[in-house]
C-alpha cells in the first residue's frame, strides 16, 4: 500500500508538498492552524504547570503526574472516541473541543488572578485538556487525511509535526518569559486568547462529511478494529513502537523543568529556553522530512527516530553542563520528529478508509499507556533523583526496542 504513494519532485520541491498549496487544499491549512494553536498552548501550559507545581510541592513525582493526566484520557477513552468519531460530524466535534479547552484555560487564568489556584485545579485542568488531546487522531488528523488524500498524507503529517515541533521551540520559551513577568495567570490568559484563532479556523472548514455509517454499536466497532490490528503485522509493529516510546521516551519531558532547575541551576526563563531546544531539533527534523521523505523510508524514520530519542534523552539526563544537555536535547528533538511524523501516517495508510477513525483511536490508546511511564519515572525520580531516573528509563526503552525487533521489523 505504501509503495503506491508517489512523491515526485519538480525543481527540488516534492510534488506532494506543492499540491498542499493549491486552492483545493485550503482545509488542510485550516486544520494545520488548529493544530498549531493547540500545540502551542499545550507546550506553554506544560512548562507553566511543571514549574508552578514543583515550586509549590518540590515533588518531581507530582510534576510527572501533571503530564500523565494529559495522557490518561487517551488510554481510558481513545478506542471509544475513535469509534464514536465515525458517527459524529468531525468538524462540529473539533469546534466543540476547542471551545472546551479555551474555557478550561480561561477558568484557570481567573483562579490564578484571584489567588485561588490550587494544585488540584491544575490536575483537573490537565485531565480535561487530555480529553481534547485524545480526539486529535480520530478527528483532526482523519480530517487532514480526507483533505489531502493518501498520496499527500506523509507530507501533510510532516508539516503537522513541524507545527508541533515549532511550538516546542516557541511555547516553552514564551511560557518562561510570561511566568517571569506576568505569573501563571498571564500564561493561561494568553492561552485562552489564542484559542480564538483555532476556533475561527475550525469554523471555516468546509464540511465534507458525507459518510454513510452503519448503526453498529460502539463496542462492536471497537472489537472489529482490534481484529484488524491483530491481523495486520504492520499495525502491530507500529503500535508496539508507539507503546515503547510512550512508556520510556515521552515521560522524560516532565523532568526537563526538574533537571533544569536542580542539575543546571536554571530559573523559570532558563528552563523555558532549555525545553525549547528540543523543539529546535524537532522542527528541523520535520522540515527535512517534509522535503525529502519517501514512502520507502517511512518505517526507517519511525523506528530510527525512537532509537535516537531514547539514546539522547539519557545523555541529556547525565550531561555535566547545560551546553552538553542542550546539544543532547537538540538531537533528541530530531529523532522525535521521525517518530511523530510517521506514527499517524503509517497507521492511516495501513487502515481501510472506513475504519481509520477506529484504528487511530486504538493508536490513541497506545499513546495513552504513557501514564504508566510517567508514574514510574516520577516515583523513581523521587527515590534516586531525576537525572538518574531519566537515564535509566531511556536505557530500559532501548532494551525494549531490541527485544521487540521481530515485531517492528515487519513495518
Amino acid at each position: 500500500m505504501l509503495n503506491n504513494a508517489t512523491s515526485a519532485s519538480s525543481h527540488g520541491v516534492p510534488l506532494a508538498l506543492r499540491r498542499l498549496f493549491q486552492a483545493d487544499r485550503a482545509d488542510f491549512w485550516r486544520l494545520w492552524s488548529v493544530g498549531l494553536v493547540v500545540f502551542l498552548v499545550r507546550w506553554m501550559e506544560t512548562i507553566a504547570v511543571g514549574v508552578i507545581v514543583y515550586q509549590r510541592t518540590n515533588s518531581a513525582f507530582l510534576v510527572a503526574m501533571m503530564t500523565m493526566l494529559r495522557l490518561l484520557p487517551m488510554g481510558l477513552f481513545g478506542a471509544f472516541l475513535g469509534a464514536w468519531a465515525e458517527r459524529l460530524d468531525r468538524r462540529r466535534t473539533l469546534i466543540g473541543v476547542i471551545i472546551l479547552m479555551a474555557t478550561n484555560s480561561a477558568t484557570l487564568g481567573l483562579l490564578a488572578q484571584s489567588g485561588h489556584l490550587q494544585v488540584w485545579h491544575l490536575a483537573l485542568s490537565c485531565f480535561v485538556n487530555g480529553l481534547g488531546w485524545a480526539t486529535d487522531n480520530p478527528v483532526r488528523r482523519v480530517l487532514i487525511g480526507e483533505s489531502v488524500g493518501p498520496d499527500g498524507m506523509g507530507t501533510a503529517m510532516s508539516l503537522d509535526a513541524g507545527a508541533n515541533n515549532a511550538t516546542r521551540l516557541v511555547g516553552p520559551a514564551v511560557a518562561g518569559i510570561i511566568l517571569t513577568y506576568q505569573g501563571v495567570a498571564g500564561v493561561f490568559a494568553v492561552s485562552a486568547g489564542i484559542y480564538v484563532i483555532a476556533l475561527i479556523a475550525a469554523i471555516r472548514i468546509r464540511s465534507r462529511d458525507t459518510r454513510t455509517v452503519s448503526p453498529g454499536a460502539v463496542l462492536s466497532r471497537i472489537a472489529e478494529g482490534l481484529r484488524l490490528v491483530r491481523a495486520d503485522q504492520r499495525l502491530i509493529g507500529t503500535l508496539v513502537v508507539t507503546v515503547i516510546y510512550n512508556l520510556f521516551g515521552w515521560p522524560f519531558t516532565a523532568m526537563i523543568p526538574v533537571i533544569g532547575r536542580d542539575r543546571f541551576g536554571l530559573g523559570p526563563e532558563g528552563v523555558g529556553v532549555l525545553a525549547s531546544i528540543d523543539g529546535i531539533g524537532a522542527f528541523a527534523g520535520a522540515v527535512v522530512l517534509a522535503m525529502l521523505i519517501r514512502p520507502a523510508w517511512y518505517a526507517r524514520a519511525y523506528v530510527g527516530g525512537v532509537i535516537v530519542y531514547l539514546t539522547m534523552l539519557s545523555v541529556f539526563a547525565l550531561a555535566p553542563s547545560t551546553g552538553i544537555g542542550g546539544a543532547a536535547l537538540l538531537i533528541t528533538g530530531f529523532g522525535g520528529a521521525g517518530f511523530s511524523t510517521m506514527q499517524a501516517t503509517l497507521v492511516y495508510l495501513a487502515s481501510p478508509a472506513e475504519m481509520r477513525s477506529r484504528i487511530l483511536g486504538v493508536l490513541s490508546v497506545c499513546i495513552g499507556t504513557g501514564p504508566i511511564g510517567f508514574v514510574w519515572l516520577g516515583l523513581l525520580a523521587d527515590m534516586v533523583g531525576a537525572p538518574l531516573a531519566t537515564a535509566a528509563t531511556g536505557g530500559i526503552g532501548l532494551l525494549a526496542m531490541l527485544a521487540t525487533r521481530p515485531l517492528w521489523r515487519r513495518i
